[in-house]
């Protein structure tokens, strides 16, 4: 007899199959080997004693504080953990109980209906200023399309192109610059039919920008603002683009003095969920959430948001993450921008982990390179 400790983060389902199970004990003991840690929080105190008593009889559990049992306090915050297959019969289970637990028993199954991501896309990024903070992201004219032609050899998808500085601090410019810088690149990109090749987005916020983009064959806006701009929402709406919609506390010029929140996760999703209703609302159909690494957040509400990211796929959106070569690598290991591949490395693919489909990147070669190797060992 051999015994072998496996890792957790093994493929069960393929596996299983190697195994010679049959579909149905597959499906069944796939949704036996996954664990699922939810924070629940605010919730009354007797619909946690009512949980805890559901969970417990499937064999799952709820971490409550101590004196729940007796209702010492009216409300309390709850950890439940639970496989895939127990989450299914709690969401079930709490859909005829009181106390809040039947907006509890949705979010349950939704959890429970979230499926794997099966492929990672590649946003090689190009600027078109010359303040942006990695110097080797900038690019003009002939040279930006040179550098667009090696990333796609490199393995991006998605080429987003940009001509403002969302770094803090960045100075403002009138859209009318903005657009003079990148277009230049915009018609050389549309004269070739480089968007034949590779997708392509815009990076910006300002309508005139956009709607010049969008008339040069871009397919995907990348705003900042969430779409905080109707114009820019009417856009997307009217050339059938895909709306990137990122959270940002604060402006550029003032997020990174002094960003606070109660509850990152819980503020970041709600803007998320509200900007989502917005877009849809003007017909955009297609949407990518990014939770915005480095835009008004502390080096912990980073680290909260790729650690956490997972929560954000109850969205149902793709999830987008940009974190390539940003000063939150510096304040764990202290470098300079080009020093920071390897941080950004494995913040991205602790990411890919946790949910996100699609990497902003300046490093493109490098990311295929990680994501191959990391879709190789996912497979064994």
């Amino acid at each position: 007899m051999i015994v072998e400790k496996l890792s957790n983060s093994l493929d069960i389902k393929n596996y299983l199959k190697r195994l010679g199970v049959d579909s149905g004990g597959v499906n069944i003991l796939s949704s036996k080997a996954q664990t699922h840690i939810i924070s629940i929080k605010d919730l009354n105190v007797g619909g946690a004693n009512i949980l805890k008593q559901d969970a417990l009889s499937i064999g799952a559990d709820l971490a409550v504080p101590r004196g729940t049992v007796l209702a010492q306090t009216p409300r309390v915050d709850c950890l439940l953990i639970a496989t895939t297959k127990q989450l299914v019969t709690l969401s079930k289970k709490e859909l005829a109980q009181p106390f809040g637990l039947k907006n509890l028993a949705h979010r349950l199954k939704e959890i429970t209906q979230l499926k794997s991501i099966e492929k990672v896309d590649i946003m090689g990024v190009i600027n078109a200023n010359d303040d942006s903070f990695f110097a080797d992201s900038r690019f003009s004219g002939e040279d930006a399309v040179v550098m667009i032609e090696q990333m796609i050899s490199d393995g991006a998808t998605i080429i987003d192109i940009g001509g403002v500085s969302s770094a803090p601090n960045a100075k403002l410019i009138s859209p009318e610059v903005e657009l003079s810088r990148v277009k230049p690149i915009l018609d050389l990109i549309k004269e070739r039919e480089l968007f034949k090749k590779v997708a392509f987005s815009i990076d910006s916020y300002e309508p005139i920008v956009i709607k010049y983009a969008l008339e040069s064959g871009f397919t995907i806006v990348n705003d900042i603002t969430g779409l905080e701009n109707d114009a820019v929402c009417k856009l997307c709406s009217e050339y059938g683009a895909t709306a990137v919609i990122m959270h940002m506390q604060g402006k550029p010029q003032t997020m990174q003095d002094n960003p606070l929140y109660d509850n990152i996760l819980d503020e970041v999703y709600t803007f998320l969920e509200e900007r989502v209703t917005k877009a849809e609302s003007f017909g955009i159909e297609k949407i990518v959430l990014d939770v915005g690494i480095g835009f008004g957040k502390t080096l912990h509400d980073n680290l909260t948001l790729i650690k956490h990211l997972e929560h954000f796929r109850t969205l149902k959106k793709p999830l987008l993450v940009g974190a390539s070569r940003k000063s939150m690598i510096d304040k764990v290991i202290a470098s300079k921008v080009e020093d920071r591949l390897g941080g950004t490395l494995a913040i991205h693919l602790e990411a890919v982990r946790n949910g996100a489909s699609i990497l902003r990147v300046h490093d493109v070669k490098e990311h295929s390179q990680a994501l191959k190797l990391q879709e190789a060992l996912n497979s064994v």
